[in-house]
């Protein structure tokens, strides 16, 4: 063998060292195996001199670790993580090597579930599949796809999906067991919530005790945390709150040891999730606050927007106002990113919180919103959320029953501005022609708004009918 034949090998064996320690979570191990090449979180490795082939392993290696590494730090580099990969699959590509360009489409699905992409990352997910025959990699890109499902709220596929692996499940790693585990755990608990089967609850609990043991198995740190949260994010509905608390103070001590930011602001979000349940609204502010800082930063969205959600509903107890932009954000920050039903469940928990401030227009528009965003969803709680959404909605445009919030002034003037602002939308906001239309005088017109319905004019400028005088 000559140099350069010894020179590629060493380089390939070092790549084959990074992936795995990228895969059992050892990130800055990985940074040292390629030393030489790695020149920081998203930047171009250092290709001088290498042959196309061994270029392509150090930018898919290097594009791997920079997305796992935006992701546990909490920066903004999945693009620049997706175009390191593009380029190795271009080269791979090129070199007509199927199997490392389904390799790099599997590493760059994920880079698109990240960024809350998650049509974008199914369609890639699907072509990393495409003429495969190498089972453990089939096995990743499946489980890897169950991920995708579960955002989605397409659980059954994803149950789908788990149940095609088990034939090959034995030769699978630890690594490998430890997803599958966690991921069906996942899938038991959303479905145990989403159709009412409490009977998969006790399921979920022992694959998730199963997904740890793997894990530790692996010595993979960072998904025993995970998984940890998750337990934790299970045990809560039923109102076991100490036992939360305790599996996420394990999973802080773990990641503390490693400092993984991106993974402490998740579990610091579910235990935001657990004092909003108990009701505790200062503490849920508190921890909260920090998590949105720290997603900020990241460029993971869907996550970001989750977090928003559960600022603005704990806000709404405490400061009302600042809670109702919060949610707009929440709504804004997914529907960009392409994570929709986080921009559904936003436009849904905003109605709930919010119905008697929300003007009638705006409040369609809410669940217009959401009705669109959560029209695939297989949730029965966030369709059931819609539903009693939607009767909100009805009461609001239709009509109010004499309850405790009935008020006939208030319910007068709220249809006096329906019917002024559906006038001025079909006369493109000319005054005159509007009042015709509402059987008023222009006058009169003017003087409602002037008095009673100040925010009608703050919208576009209203204009008077321009009527040529004959000269």
């Amino acid at each position: 063998m000559n140099l350069r034949a010894r020179l590629d090998e060493d380089i390939l064996s070092r790549c084959r060292t990074a992936s795995h320690l990228i895969e059992i979570g050892k990130y800055e191990a990985a940074q040292e195996a390629l030393e030489g090449f790695w020149r920081g979180i998203g930047k171009q490795p250092n290709l001088e001199n290498l042959p196309l082939q061994i270029s392509a392993e150090v930018l898919l290696q290097c594009g791997t670790l920079s997305g796992w590494l935006g992701t546990t730090q909490q920066l903004d580099v999945q693009e620049a993580a997706k175009d390191l990969i593009s380029q190795a699959e271009h080269a791979f590509q090129s070199r007509k090597n199927n199997f490392k360009v389904s390799d790099a489409q599997y590493e760059l699905g994920m880079c698109y579930w990240r960024c809350g992409a998650f049509s974008e990352a199914r369609l890639i997910l699907g072509k990393a599949l495409e003429n495969l025959e190498d089972t453990e990699l089939q096995a990743k890109i499946l489980i890897r796809k169950t991920l995708i499902e579960i955002s989605t709220g397409r659980y059954h596929e994803a149950w789908n999906i788990l149940d095609s692996i088990k034939p090959s499940f034995e030769s699978l790693s630890d690594v490998l067991k430890g997803k599958w585990h966690g991921q069906m755990a996942l899938v038991l608990r959303r479905i145990a919530n989403a159709e009412h089967r409490p009977e998969y609850i006790d399921r979920a609990i022992i694959e998730f005790v199963a997904a740890i043991y793997h894990y530790e198995q692996a010595g993979h740190e960072r998904y025993c945390a995970t998984n940890l949260n998750n337990l934790a994010m299970l045990l809560y509905p039923l109102e076991r709150y100490e036992e939360a608390h305790e599996h996420l103070d394990r999973a802080t001590k773990k990641l503390e040891s490693i400092k993984d930011v991106g993974l402490i602001a998740q579990v610091n979000e579910t235990r935001a999730r657990v004092f909003l349940a108990e009701k505790y609204y200062p503490e849920t502010l508190q921890v909260i606050a920090g998590v949105v800082g720290i997603l900020e930063k990241g460029g993971e969205q869907a996550l970001l927007s989750d977090a928003l959600r559960i600022q603005a509903t704990a806000m709404s107890q405490i400061n009302p106002e600042s809670s109702l932009e919060t949610f707009k954000r929440a709504a804004k920050v997914a529907r960009e990113a392409g994570a929709l039903t986080s921009a559904g469940l936003a436009n849904l928990s905003m109605i709930e919180n919010h119905w008697k401030q929300l003007s009638e227009e705006s409040i369609f528009k809410a669940y217009d919103n959401a009705d669109r965003f959560l029209s695939n969803t297989q949730d029965l709680a966030a369709i059931m959320q819609l539903r009693k959404c939607a009767r909100i909605v009805i009461r609001k445009l239709f009509g109010q029953e004499f309850d405790e919030y009935f008020n006939l002034p208030d319910v007068v003037h709220a249809y006096e501005g329906r019917f002024i602002r559906l006038a001025l939308a079909k006369e493109k906001n000319v005054i005159t022609h509007a009042a015709k239309r509402l059987g008023i005088s222009h006058q009169r017109l003017s003087f409602i708004l002037r008095t009673r319905h100040k925010h009608i004019l703050n919208r576009p400028p209203m204009r008077k009918s321009i009527i040529k005088k004959k000269v």
